[in-house]
């Protein structure tokens, strides 16, 4: 009888420890960085199963958790424009409304809703709508990913089943990197490098052209390679001087076609024929 107790006592630990089995909607995690603003998104993952997902598991019409589980949670690094309107730095709750025709993206400050239960309409922060797509590839497990990724700008990207639907996020980094070129010139030991990514930077960008000038041809005098002269040309065109752009982008389809380079080569023929109108 002691012996029996014994071992009685000896289970009771390991009976109240919760049990890791695997979920039918695990969690996941997405990261991007749009400029210069981290954005994060924490969700559950369902799978369709062989079930018919928009218009009956997920109803059309309704609001929507967006995934399983606890609410998706999307982590905002900085100020955002979302789908065309500006959103402040934080955490929010993303609800959807699907349709057949249209979408309805919600961010909702309340971070701590487990589902829709306790949803309010007052605590939303932005609502934006989207046109959803019918896609011919079958995407069986809840996707949230970022598409188009360039410069400024992404697209928040939700996928499952045969629905693809998405929203353009975008967060202009230009006066935060204007501040950081700015701090980087007024430091010492600088390399061609730094020269050259922060005139190209202000080219694209159209701004402070007369120092991305300057900028360029340091990085030249310093390094006299054919990327930093198709930087040059570009600065040199930007600031009105065609004649001597057409030149240094000349030299630069040479030496990219030396070192077998054929994307520097298209990019500088492309400029050079812009220029010229050849």
């Amino acid at each position: 009888m002691k012996r029996n107790i014994l071992l009685l006592a000896a289970a009771l630990p390991l009976a109240s420890q919760a049990q890791e089995l695997p979920q039918p909607s695990p969690s996941g995690e997405i990261e991007q960085v749009i400029g210069l603003t981290g954005i994060e998104v924490d969700y559950s993952r369902p799978s369709a199963r062989g079930r018919k997902v928009f218009g009956d598991l997920v109803p059309y019409g309704e609001l929507w958790r967006t995934g399983a589980n606890a609410c998706t949670r999307v982590e905002l690094g900085g100020p955002v424009i979302v789908g065309g309107k500006p959103v402040a730095k934080g955490s929010y709750c993303l609800f959807t409304i699907p349709g057949a025709d249209q979408w309805t993206f919600i961010l909702n400050a309340d971070t701590g809703l487990w589902g829709t239960g306790g949803y309010t309409a007052d605590k939303d922060v932005v609502r934006v709508t989207a046109k959803p797509l019918t896609t011919t590839d079958h995407v069986e497990t809840f996707t949230i990913g970022f598409d188009a990724v360039r410069d400024d700008k992404a697209v928040l990207d939700l996928r499952w089943e045969n629905t693809r639907v998405g929203i353009e996020l975008a967060a202009d980094a230009t006066e935060q990197a204007l501040a950081n070129i700015k701090a980087a010139m007024a430091g010492s030991d600088l390399k061609a490098g730094n020269y050259g990514r922060s005139a190209r930077y202000c080219v694209d960008k159209g701004v402070m052209l007369p120092e991305a000038l300057t900028w360029a041809e340091k990085a030249v005098a310093m390094d006299r390679k054919y990327w930093h002269l198709h930087t040059l040309a570009l600065a040199q065109a930007a600031n009105g001087k065609y004649k001597e752009a057409v030149a240094t982008a000349n030299e630069s389809m040479a030496m990219a076609q030396k070192e077998s380079d054929p994307n520097y080569v298209k990019m500088n023929k492309a400029r050079i024929e812009e220029w010229t109108g050849k």
